[in-house]
């Protein structure tokens, strides 16, 4: 089922914070009212196409600063994994250096809210998850703005990597709709226009 245009779930998880330090209660809560935030889930820590995407990301992170935008990166590793991974550098398949929060998810609750939780489970008469075997999380991220609302999302499968400078985009997009009032075509970027939500607007855009 997409968030999409709902409040994203919330949660409070130990998390590594800066690169090198865990925190017991960490939460999205914190954001609301301040920050945009790209939540993005990966499947698990000392693997193969997720150290790409979260050193991407990274390299990324002042674009998505400057766009007042919080980066949080989740799996369902435990925060030991994330902080062993972390202190690995990456010409060993580690991620030393990044320095967004990342999120352990050990109880699989929060990938489960977010629809992204992939493998076999139930869920008991107390909401409780029953596991068939050990599910991971697709690559799934959220945009989700200064309200708690999810503006956009896209999962992936676990072996297609993601996208960052997409990422960078959807936000400078979402900015452009809330500043502006204008919806955003396809393509759009910051170096071209947007569009009026009317016939005649589209109209003239679609002519030039």
């Amino acid at each position: 089922m997409a968030l999409v245009g709902k409040k994203a779930p919330s949660f409070s998880a130990p998390a590594v914070v800066n690169g090198n330090q865990i925190v017991e209660n960490f939460s999205l809560d914190q954001f609301l009212g301040k920050k945009y935030v790209v939540f993005f889930f990966y499947p698990k820590d000392f693997t193969f196409v997720c150290p790409t995407e979260l050193v991407a990301f990274q390299e990324r992170l002042k674009a998505f600063e400057a766009l007042n935008t919080a980066v949080i990166g989740c799996s369902t590793d435990t925060e030991n994994s994330h902080l062993a991974w972390l202190s690995l550098p990456a010409n060993k398949g580690g991620i030393e250096g990044v320095t967004y929060p990342i999120v352990a998810d050990v109880a699989k609750t929060i990938a489960a809210n977010f629809g992204v939780l992939g493998g076999e489970y139930d869920v008991d008469d107390n909401g409780n998850l029953i596991f068939k075997g050990n599910p991971i999380a697709f690559r799934g991220t959220f945009l989700i703005d200064k309200a708690g609302v999810v503006r956009h999302e896209v999962i992936n499968d676990l072996p297609l990597g993601r996208n960052i400078d997409e990422a960078v985009r959807m936000v400078e997009a979402l900015q452009h709709v809330e500043e502006h009032g204008e919806v955003c075509p396809a393509d759009w970027n910051q170096k071209k226009k947007a569009m009026k939500a009317t016939l005649e607007s589209v109209s003239e855009y679609m002519s030039k």
